[in-house]
């Protein structure tokens, strides 16, 4: 049998894509099904909210947990602008601790359901959410890792992708931030905010198209925020059972 992995807001897929590759059986979670034409999720999918997710029944079943928790506040309050340096007080509040625990909720609860289930656990964000959450314990690029992060890391490679330096270490906060917004075309982030799922400067009904303002910033994020093939084969291979079937 493969060994099972739990791929927690798994999006698009990355971490799956490079433990399909190595060998392994997956079990996706999120809150919901990102479909955007040929692209989806490449495994079982659970649309369930983590927060309500209990890490012990993967106990002796799953040998590893991967999780890519949204980053687009992180990344929005690492920028020098006027309303994100804003933002970031609001959540900085002493008065107002809940503001703070509301951020990291989702973060936490990857850190939580690791420790339920017992096994090895990589948690993939930008490098903005070390403020709110400690210093991350290794980078891919843009892509920094938190949890049981192996000894031997890849180096990371930029990859050209729609315009971007995929991988590199400005690449999620420019895409994400719009401060390239004039370089990304249809099917990428059309302006408003990454985090509301309404625009009201269009009508309801374009907001139930495929190429609505919304469901572009919908693709463009979770195309933005899928892992690199190398870095999810590499933690693939490393956690890999040594009894278990080799691709």
């Amino acid at each position: 049998m493969k060994p099972l992995a739990v791929d927690l807001c798994c999006g698009l897929g990355g971490w799956t894509d490079g433990l399909l590759a190595e060998g392994w059986d997956v079990l996706g979670f999120d809150i919901e099904r990102h479909i955007y034409g040929n692209e989806k999720y490449p495994a079982q999918l659970v649309l369930q909210d983590i927060l309500t997710l209990d890490g012990r029944q993967f106990r002796g079943k799953v040998f590893l947990i991967t999780a890519s928790p949204p980053c687009q506040k992180y990344s929005y309050m690492a920028m020098p602008w006027t309303r994100a340096k804003t933002l970031v007080r609001w959540y900085e509040d002493a008065d107002h601790p809940e503001r703070r625990a509301e951020l990291n909720a989702l973060f936490n609860a990857c850190i939580r359901i690791g420790k339920e289930a017992e096994c090895p656990t990589i948690i993939e964000n930008v490098r903005g959410a070390q403020k709110w959450v400690g210093r991350s314990r290794w980078n891919f690029g843009s892509f920094h890792l938190w949890g049981d992060v192996p000894a031997l890391m890849p180096i990371d490679s930029a990859t050209k992708v729609g315009g971007f330096d995929y991988g590199t270490a400005g690449y999620k906060a420019q895409a994400f931030n719009g401060t390239a917004e004039k370089r990304v075309r249809e099917g990428d982030k059309v302006g408003g905010s990454w985090w509301n799922e309404r625009d009201n400067r269009y009508p309801p009904i374009l907001m139930m198209s495929s190429k609505s303002p919304a469901r572009a910033r919908a693709r463009a994020s979770a195309m933005i925020a899928k892992i690199p093939l190398p870095l999810a084969r590499h933690i693939g291979r490393i956690y890999s059972p040594p009894s278990s079937p080799k691709p």
